[in-house]
C-alpha cells in the first residue's frame, strides 16, 4: 500500500475525527445515481482536475478519491499531485471495498442521508400526508386545492402533477402569498419522491401559514404508480414576489426562525473567511439562478436553496467547513435553508446583500462585486 492509499478502517477513523475532510466519488454520474454509499460528492474522474477547486477550495484539505475498484482513482491522484494538491488520498478497493463490511454494521457516511434526515423530521413533527388518489379526488371534485412542486424548474418541466406550480423549496415562504391568497385553500407540496416535499410542507407548517398543508406521499412516483398521467412543460412557474408576498414572508420567516441564532456577517468578513488558510469556507448564493445571473458577489457559487436542503453533499464537499449563505436583505431563502442545515451539523453564517439598490450597482462598477 502506497503512502497515498488508505484503508477502509482509516477512512472510518477520518470520518469520526472532526477535522476537515473531503470525500469524492469519482465514478460516472449515471452509475452513482442519487447518492453514493458514502453520500459523498460525485465528481466524475474526467472532471476532477478541472473542477476540484470549486468543490474543495483549499488544496491543503485531506481529500479522498473513491472509484469503482478499477484503479482510476490512483491515476487521477497522480495528476492532482503533479498539479499541486498535496493531500490527495485513494481509498483502497474503492466503493466495493467500502460496502463489503461483512459484519452487518451500518456504514458511516460523509453526510446524513437526506432521506433519513427528512424521515426523522416527519416522525418528530407528524407532517400531514395525502395520497395521489386522495389528491386526484379533490381535484376532480373542484375543491380549492393547490399543488406546489418543490423541485428545480428543470425537473418540474420534465413532468409534474397536473395543475401544479413550480416553486423550489427555499422559495416557498417568499412566494407563498402570491400563490395562495386565500386562507381556505388546501396546499399540497410535491416532489419526485419524499424528501423535498416533506421538508417543504413542514417549512410552511412551522412558519405558521394559515392554510391546511400536507405533502403528496411519494410525489410524482406515486401519481404514475396509481395509473395517473403527469403533465410536462413550464406550465406554472413562480414569479417575482409582490410587496404583499414579501411582507407576508417577512412575518412568517420570523416565526420559522424564532429559535435560530445565525451570525450575520458583512462582505469584508466573508472575503477574509474565503482566503483563510486554516479553514474552508463556502460562499453559497441561495437565490434563484436567474437572480444570480443578474448580479452576484465575486467568488460565490450559485447554489439553489432547495437543492441544498435535500442534497447538500452535492455542493459542500468538505466536511467540517463553514457555510455562508448569501441572499437579499430580506433573507427568507437563507433563513429557510439555515433553519434545516444547522440541524444536520453544518456551521452556518448569513450574508445579506441589497442587490436592488444603487449602492449595489456602484459597488459592482468599482470591481468590489461582479455582475
Amino acid at each position: 500500500m502506497s503512502r497515498k492509499t488508505i484503508s477502509t478502517d482509516t477512512l472510518r477513523s477520518w470520518l469520526r475525527d472532526g477535522r476537515e475532510l473531503a470525500v469524492l466519488d469519482i465514478r460516472d454520474a449515471e452509475l452513482v445515481g442519487y447518492a453514493s454509499p458514502l453520500f459523498a460528492t460525485n465528481l466524475p474522474a474526467e472532471r476532477v482536475a478541472g473542477e476540484l477547486i470549486r468543490f474543495v477550495p483549499r488544496k491543503a484539505v485531506r481529500t479522498v478519491l473513491v472509484d469503482g475498484g478499477d484503479g482510476v482513482a490512483s491515476r487521477v491522484a497522480n495528476e492532482l499531485e503533479i498539479g499541486g494538491w498535496p493531500n490527495i488520498f485513494v481509498l483502497e478497493g474503492g466503493i466495493p471495498a467500502w460496502t463489503a463490511t461483512g459484519d452487518g454494521a451500518p456504514l458511516p457516511t460523509f453526510d446524513i442521508p437526506g432521506v433519513d434526515f427528512v424521515k426523522a423530521v416527519e416522525k418528530e413533527k407528524k407532517t400531514p400526508v395525502i395520497s395521489a388518489l386522495e389528491l386526484k379526488k379533490l381535484q376532480d371534485a373542484g375543491e380549492d386545492v393547490i399543488v406546489i412542486d418543490t423541485r428545480t424548474v428543470a425537473e418540474f418541466t420534465r413532468d409534474h402533477v397536473p395543475g401544479a406550480v413550480s416553486v423550489p423549496g427555499a422559495e416557498l415562504v417568499l412566494r407563498y402569498k402570491d400563490l395562495v391568497p386565500s386562507e381556505t385553500t388546501r396546499v399540497v407540496v410535491s416532489c419526485a419522491g419524499l424528501p423535498r416535499a416533506i421538508l417543504g410542507a413542514q417549512t410552511l407548517i412551522d412558519a405558521q401559514v394559515p392554510n391546511e398543508v400536507s405533502y403528496l406521499d411519494d410525489g410524482t412516483k406515486a401519481w404514475t404508480a396509481a395509473g395517473l398521467q403527469l403533465e410536462s412543460g413550464k406550465t406554472r412557474i413562480y414569479q417575482d414576489p409582490s410587496d404583499e408576498a414579501r411582507d407576508f414572508a417577512r412575518e412568517h420567516i420570523a416565526t420559522l426562525s424564532s429559535d435560530d441564532r445565525f451570525p450575520e456577517i458583512d462582505i469584508d468578513t466573508a472575503r477574509k473567511w474565503a482566503v483563510d488558510s486554516e479553514r474552508t469556507t463556502y460562499l453559497l448564493d441561495v437565490r434563484t439562478p436567474e437572480e444570480f445571473e443578474k448580479a452576484h458577489l465575486d467568488g460565490t457559487l450559485s447554489s439553489e436553496g432547495g437543492q441544498l436542503l435535500g442534497v447538500a453533499y452535492r455542493t459542500i464537499a468538505v466536511r467540517g467547513s463553514r457555510v455562508v449563505l448569501v441572499d437579499d436583505l430580506l433573507g427568507v431563502r437563507a433563513r429557510t435553508v439555515a433553519h434545516w442545515l444547522q440541524r444536520r451539523g453544518y456551521e452556518i453564517a448569513l450574508l445579506l446583500v441589497d442587490f436592488r439598490t444603487q449602492n449595489w450597482q456602484s459597488a459592482a462598477r468599482s470591481g468590489e462585486l461582479v455582475t
